[in-house]
């Protein structure tokens, strides 16, 4: 049973929207596509895992405060006799271990080691059980999810499961037999209480609102190449048809991650978008979806 689900990060948004409105430096757009490719990593992961039958407690994305450390788990499965934690890779080529240490055969990059990560997470989240006085037997695994990844040298006795190995494993613990009870209930919802909507470590690159480019492109391929036929905004790129207040809704909700400090007023918004269209087109959605705080001439929305 799927308790918590996931959904994009607050970075990975924000290096999404400033991706399509300003020019990102090359190590900028290289930490922008590695969100996006973990993202895609771990939503291949939750399809597996919804074929899992037994009673078992899927909780996805968890970042948690323990002992002044912070710890994030991007998957975790409670069971009857253990609880799963998983840390997903979605790498791609062919890499190699040696000396503990992870490389990239083409390039001799060399990547940060999973497993080490992986084993701070296990700790962490046995001490966080221990401070809730509960008893639990804690496994954690790497998942490699891509199948156009390949990894060389890997000890046998390491937490990793490699993509030929991650159906075979997730059958095999469906094959489990699970029965849950009300302290299991309890616990995961003491998990879902703790998470932390808010990471501390997140960094933005550097922008401000005179550099980014204004107007609302499309949500397919990026392009400001947009017209107005009827209801729709109509992309001359890639022909992508949307909903002119779908749009407007979806430029709001980036203007309020991007600048959290700047009211939602029609003007700002009307900036913001940049379109062809009547002011007032823009109060009437902004009343209909979000609530008006003020006088008429300062009216703004939350």
């Amino acid at each position: 049973m799927l308790l918590k689900g996931r959904s994009e990060s607050d970075e990975l948004m924000a290096m999404r929207y400033l991706n399509a409105r300003m020019e990102l430096t090359e190590k900028e757009k290289f930490h922008y596509l590695n969100l996006e490719k973990g993202y895609e990593g771990e939503m291949k992961f939750d399809l597996l895992a919804e074929t899992l039958q037994e009673e078992r407690y899927i909780i996805n994305d968890l970042l948690l405060e323990v002992n002044n450390s912070y710890v994030q788990i991007d998957s975790l499965i409670i069971s009857q006799g253990v609880i799963h934690l998983f840390d997903i890779k979605n790498f791609e080529g062919d890499c190699y271990l040696e000396s503990d240490k992870l490389y990239a055969v083409a390039t001799g990059r060399e990547y940060k080691n999973p497993v080490d990560q992986l084993k701070r997470s296990g700790t962490l989240f046995r001490q966080l059980l221990q401070n809730l006085k509960q008893n639990h037997l804690v496994e954690s695994s790497v998942i490699f999810i891509n199948h156009e990844f390949t990894l060389y040298q890997s000890p046998m006795n390491q937490p990793i499961i490699l993509p030929t190995q991650v159906t075979r494993f997730l059958n095999n613990l469906n094959k489990t037999q699970s029965k849950l009870n009300d302290g299991h209930k309890k616990l995961a919802q003491k998990l879902i209480s703790l998470h932390q909507t808010k990471n501390p470590f997140t960094v933005f690159p550097e922008y401000n609102y005179d550099q980014l480019q204004k107007g609302i492109y499309c949500k397919t391929c990026n392009s400001f190449q947009l017209s107005i036929k009827n209801n729709d905004f109509v992309c001359g790129k890639c022909g992508r048809h949307e909903k002119i207040k779908l749009a407007i809704l979806r430029n709001v909700k980036e203007f309020k991650l991007l600048f959290p400090d700047r009211k939602i007023t029609t003007q700002n918004i009307y900036e913001w978008c940049k379109v062809d269209l009547n002011k007032r087109t823009f109060c009437r959605i902004l009343k209909k979806n979000y609530t008006a705080f003020g006088n008429t001439r300062d009216t703004y929305y939350k």
